[in-house]
Parts: C-alpha cells; sequence; structure tokens
C-alpha cells in the first residue's frame, strides 16, 4: 500500500527492509557426527566457526543499523525518512470502501466533507463543472445512505484566517528585542501537507518543527467543527458520527489516524481515567480514485444523475447556488496570507492576480513586496521533494530570508497528489494537472475568507475571535519529533 503515497511516505518500517529473516540465522548447534561413512564429502562447521559466523552476522546488522540511521538523519538525497510503519499500513487499510459502506449499514450518521481538489478531479473527468459536480454527489452519497455532505472549502476559510493571525503575530516577534524567541519565529511553513508534516517529524525533528505553522489543514478543522459544535446543531452525538473526507491525497489518511486528532467525550467534572470513548474528529478518507471506484461499483451514470442542492450548513454556496473560495489549488496559503499581511502590517492592499516569479522551476515561485526600496515580504510556493529539501537546508544553516513558504510534498501540488483520478488514455500527467488547474475555479466565485459568513457565523457562536483560546484548543495542533534510536531498530531482530 505504501507505494501510493507521496515520496515522502514512500517507504514502509525498516525492520521489512533491513531486518534478516530467521532463515539467516546460523545455528550455534554443532553437526552431530555420523556412524556410516557419507557418500560424499560434506563440510563439517564446528561450534566455534558456527560462534564466529554467528557474531560476524551481528557486526554486519550493526553496521547496516548505523549507516541506515545516518542516512536518516543526514542525507537528504534518498526519499527514505518520512516512512509510514508497518502497524500503520495496517491502520490505514481500516480507511476502506468496505468500512464507509458497512457503517452505513449499520446505521451510523455518516457524513462526507469533499475538498475541493477532488471536485476539479471529477469535474474534468466527467466534463461538468465543480458546482455540477457536487450537486451530483450530493445526490449520489444520499443515496448511498449519507446524512449530509459539506465543503472543505469552508472549512478551509478557518484555517486560511488562523494562519492569517498566527503569520502577524510571529512577524511581530521576529521584530521585538527578545532575540532568542524571534528566531525560531520566520519562516513560517505552512502545515497542511501530511506527507511533509510526516516527513519533519520522523527526519528533521526539533530544529524544524517550531517554524511549522500550529494551524490544524483544512480536512482536520472541518473534522473539528462537525466533531465538538456542529453535531450539536445537528442534533446528532459525536461519538455517533462516521465522518469521512474526500482527499486527493493517501497522506490524508495518515493525518486523520494521527492521534492528535482524536479526543474523549468527558462529562463535566468527571476524571481523565473515566472519560469516554475516543472519537477522532476524521473517522476515514477516501480518495478521488476510491470514489470513483465506488461510483462504478454501483453502476451509475454520474452524467445523468439529478442534481441535487447542497447543504448549506458548512458549505462555500450562496444564495444564487455558486460556489465560492480562494485561488490556489494547495489551499491558497501563500496568497491569502500575502495580502492580510500587506494590508495589514504595511496597509497596502494589493488588487489583481499575484505575480509569482519562477525561480529554480515551476515547482519553485516567489512574491515580494517592497516598501520604500527595502523587501518587506517574501513568501514562495515550494512544491515537490526537492524543493523542500533545498529550503530545509537553507533553514538549517540560518541562510533562508522568506518570511512565509506554502510547503507540498507532491509536485505541482495538492491538484498532483496520489490519489486523483488518473490521466485519460493519451494524456499526459503534465496536461492533466494543467487541465485540472483549469477547472478548479470554473464558476467558481473567488472570495476573501473574512467575508465568509458561515465562517463569522463559527466565530460568534463557537470560536470567538481568530488566535482566541478556544480557537487554539480546536483550530490548531503540535508536532513531535520522533527519534529513532539504534536500538529500536534493532529491538526486533
Amino acid at each position: 500500500m505504501s507505494e501510493k503515497f507521496s515520496a515522502t511516505l514512500r517507504i514502509g518500517d525498516l525492520n521489512d527492509f533491513i531486518a534478516p529473516s530467521q532463515d539467516c540465522i546460523v545455528s550455534l548447534k554443532g553437526l552431530k557426527a555420523t556412524a556410516t561413512k557419507p557418500d560424499r564429502a560434506e563440510v563439517t562447521v564446528s561450534v566455534r566457526a558456527s560462534y564466529y559466523i554467528y557474531i560476524y552476522a551481528l557486526l554486519f546488522r550493526l553496521i547496516v543499523a548505523i549507516c541506515v540511521h545516518f542516512i536518516l538523519q543526514f542525507d537528504f538525497q534518498y526519499e527514505l525518512s518520512g516512512c509510514i510503519t508497518s502497524a500503520e499500513t495496517v491502520m490505514l487499510e481500516k480507511q476502506s470502501l468496505d468500512e464507509f459502506l458497512s457503517n452505513i449499514n449499520q446505521g451510523k450518521d455518516v457524513i462526507v466533507s469533499l475538498s475541493p481538489q477532488s471536485r476539479a478531479a471529477f469535474a474534468f473527468h466527467f466534463g461538468l463543472s465543480p458546482v455540477q459536480v457536487f450537486r451530483k454527489l450530493t445526490t449520489f452519497f444520499k443515496s448511498l445512505g449519507v446524512k449530509a455532505i459539506f465543503d472543505t472549502s469552508c472549512s478551509r476559510d478557518i484555517s486560511l484566517i488562523e494562519s492569517c493571525n498566527e503569520f502577524i503575530m510571529r512577524y511581530k516577534q521576529s521584530h521585538s528585542i527578545d532575540g532568542e524567541r524571534s528566531k525560531a519565529s520566520l519562516p513560517v511553513l505552512s502545515s497542511a501537507c501530511p506527507g511533509w508534516i510526516c516527513y519533519a517529524e520522523k527526519t528533521l525533528g526539533s530544529y524544524i518543527l517550531p517554524y511549522i505553522s500550529s494551524v490544524k489543514s483544512p480536512q482536520q478543522t472541518i473534522g473539528a467543527t462537525i466533531k465538538h459544535h456542529l453535531c450539536q446543531k445537528m442534533g446528532l452525538r459525536p461519538d455517533k458520527i462516521y465522518h469521512v473526507t474526500v482527499m486527493p491525497c493517501y497522506d490524508k489518511k495518515l493525518e486523520a489516524a494521527r492521534d492528535d486528532f482524536v479526543f474523549s467525550m468527558e462529562s463535566q467534572g468527571e476524571a481523565q481515567e473515566n472519560a469516554g470513548p475516543r472519537i477522532p474528529e476524521v473517522d476515514s478518507v477516501l480518495t478521488s480514485g476510491e470514489v470513483l471506484d465506488l461510483i462504478q461499483l454501483k453502476s451509475v451514470d454520474f452524467n445523468t444523475l439529478e442534481e441535487s442542492p447542497p447543504d448549506r450548513l458548512l458549505t462555500n454556496v450562496d444564495e444564487e447556488g455558486y460556489l465560492y473560495g480562494v485561488h490556489g489549488g494547495s489551499g491558497g496559503y501563500a496568497e491569502t496570507i500575502f495580502r492580510y499581511a500587506a494590508k495589514t502590517l504595511f496597509g497596502r492592499e494589493i488588487k489583481g492576480p499575484l505575480e509569482f516569479k519562477t525561480i529554480r522551476n515551476s515547482d519553485f515561485r516567489e512574491v515580494i513586496l517592497e516598501v520604500e526600496g527595502q523587501t518587506v515580504l517574501k513568501f514562495a510556493l515550494c512544491y515537490g521533494f526537492r524543493n523542500l529539501q533545498n529550503i530545509v537546508r537553507k533553514i538549517k544553516i540560518g541562510k533562508c530570508d522568506y518570511h512565509f513558504l506554502e510547503v507540498m510534498a507532491c509536485p505541482s501540488g495538492c491538484l498532483n497528489g496520489g490519489g486523483q483520478l488518473k490521466p485519460k488514455p493519451g494524456q499526459s500527467g503534465k496536461d492533466l494537472i494543467q487541465s485540472l488547474e483549469s477547472v478548479y475555479m470554473e464558476n467558481v466565485l473567488v472570495a476573501n475568507p473574512f467575508d465568509n459568513p458561515i465562517v463569522k457565523g463559527l466565530y460568534e457562536e463557537w470560536l470567538e475571535q481568530p488566535g482566541s483560546e478556544k480557537a487554539n484548543r480546536y483550530m490548531h495542533t503540535e508536532y513531535h519529533p520522533l527519534v529513532k534510536s539504534i536500538t529500536a531498530q534493532l529491538h526486533n531482530w
């Protein structure tokens, strides 16, 4: 299963690659003498020789383990490190179509949240507009027994607002007199890509994690909104909801399974040990390709499906039925935060499209704001593993002059996620990406996240304001460096 994940997650448990099998162990027992003369010559291995061979084998394994350890820690030319373990792979396999259908059949309150990247993939595949896809998928899922279909463009607006607020705070900290505190304030590295986060935690560790934004991804912000708040409006219990997201990326399955995104139902004043069942904010993730498999499994002619009105409770759709959102196939973080920072910090309102300049390749582009001849804001889009490596090196040696980087593990960003629909016959991957970029905002209105009426309502009813205690509790998270010791690698040998 690991080959479906992004390059930063592609290798499974190291034990699967460097641990010898049981057949490799040389027996310590000597060969028994035989009374009869053998028909052909035999090589007799003494106990002492067996012992030396065994010791040499152990030393060889130790040397291999040490080499792998240093490759993981220091050699960024090998895409080994942000790996998923065998245990994680087994866990992720539970996020399947069978589990999805099983929970519907069990009478669970199933809610589906659809990403705009998956929506664009279906729009191009079926020759429809994104809003037509959303309406037809609403019909399709509800015919299966799904209770509601929401739009992660809405929760993305929450993530963007929290990210804007966080950036302003960290930018100001970087210019404060507290040198030690400001040292790790900039650059801010986006946190919406789970492949990048897993790589950072498992390989880069404590020196890079302080730079990563603490804001949850749109997948997890919509999960938190549904399980912690919206369920009350819908008259549902969070432990009875089975929340499924449709995403362009297999790595999102790993994100949903993080312990950081699981909570307990606790009665007021109840002790922690008596807390209720553990509830994930997102129960399962289906990729665009898996949903297409489901459509085909049910023998549905998608183009002829009726169009149902979207569920407006958590969907970016206006009174006329148009979808709205931000530019950017990977979430629009760099563009949205750049515009907000320019206006908030320097009073510059930027109108029209931002002019991102290609630096190394099409997957690394930057935009700069100058005030009185001085560069005051320098942002970049950083997609793909090799561009990511270059930025990590610069941060490590203190040579990174960017203020914010929108980081994605996949080349071309989220529209090119490993869970997207495959190119049509005769179509190249590059052509497919260009088509998805064209259809992504087709008939979708560009809107400022701060003007989103649904998000405004959520802050008024629940989150209070960006950066508040409640917003930090539900919309932010923490990251944890995972150190792999030699002992841990040899544990199961």
